[in-house]
Formats: structure tokens, C-alpha cells, sequence
């Protein structure tokens, strides 16, 4: 080795360290990295040199080291920003599904379904006469004097039936016409 002592290592450490720094730096992008890179393999270097051959190039030596601090670095970030497309693509792929759904969401059929099972709820709680009397004004459009004729009582009682059914469902479904 063509290290004669301290001095001959500061020398070469001098004359290549801002090259090697540039060298990493071109690469990693992140200046701080690239000295810490260049200042490990240096130390590398020193910690190891004894058991180096005597003819060992000392700049490739230490470039080398630092080529391969800078490859393990891309490799990690290469993965990294592989897991983080994954994981973005994924988020995308939720998003957009969340949107079709919503975007075909019908919040009208949605209640309607709800409101008709209130109504069928509550009318299959209604006494015989007020929910035949019901069925008569609201599903065949029987006025109050047809469905009085029709069963034999009086418009009065039928008006009565039809005014306790309406009582009854408005309380059932206060919540969805406010």
C-alpha cells in the first residue's frame, strides 16, 4: 500500500474525498447521504487496511465501497417506492370502487324501501276494520262515500278509520318527512 502513515492517508483523503462526494451525491441525490457514504468507506478503509494487499488501489478501494453503500441505497429506495406504489395503487383502486358505489347510490330508493316496510309494518297493526278501510282508499282509490257503501257504514266512519290510520303512519314515519 502507498500509505506512508497518517499524512499519506490524508492526502489521498484530501485529493479524492469531494470527487468520491460528488461521485455518491450524482447518484443518491442527497448530499448529506453521500458524505456519510464517503466518510464510512474511508473509515472502512482505515479500520481494514492491514489486511489489504500492498498493491491495492486505494481510491478504487474506496470508491468501490462507496458504489456499493450507493447501490444498497437505490435497491432500498427502489422497494420502498415499490410498497408505497402498491399500497397507492391499492388506495386508488378503494377509492375509485367507493366512488362507483357512491356515485350509484340512490338515496330515494334507499328510503323508499325503508318507508314502504314502516307502512306495510304499521298498517299490519291496524284493527280489521281500519286497515280494510285503508287498503279500500289507498291501494283501489275508493273515495269515503264508495268504501261507506261498499261495507255498509257511514262516510263519518270511514273518514274516522282513514284519520286514524294517516295518525298512525305520520307518527311511524315522522323521521323521513321532517
Amino acid at each position: 500500500m502507498d500509505i506512508a502513515g497518517d499524512s499519506g492517508f490524508s492526502k489521498l483523503f484530501v485529493k479524492h474525498q469531494q470527487g468520491f462526494i460528488r461521485f455518491a451525491n450524482y447518484y443518491v441525490r442527497d448530499r448529506a447521504v453521500a458524505e456519510d457514504f464517503v466518510t464510512d468507506a474511508w473509515l472502512y478503509f482505515w479500520e481494514n487496511k492491514h489486511k489489504l494487499p500492498e498493491d491495492t488501489n486505494i481510491p478504487a478501494y474506496v470508491l468501490t465501497i462507496v458504489k456499493n453503500k450507493c447501490l444498497s441505497y437505490l435497491r432500498h429506495l427502489q422497494i420502498q417506492e415499490q410498497v408505497i406504489s402498491k399500497i397507492h395503487s391499492d388506495a386508488q383502486w378503494e377509492m375509485e370502487i367507493r366512488i362507483a358505489r357512491l356515485d350509484d347510490c340512490d338515496p330515494h330508493q334507499i328510503f323508499t324501501g325503508e318507508i314502504q316496510e314502516l307502512v306495510k309494518k304499521s298498517v299490519s297493526s291496524f284493527s280489521e276494520q281500519t286497515k280494510t278501510i285503508f287498503k279500500l282508499s289507498r291501494n283501489e282509490l275508493l273515495s269515503a262515500k264508495e268504501i261507506a257503501e261498499k261495507l255498509g257504514i257511514s262516510v263519518k266512519t270511514v273518514e274516522f278509520h282513514i284519520s286514524k290510520a294517516i295518525k298512525i303512519l305520520r307518527k311511524e314515519l315522522k323521521d323521513y318527512f321532517r
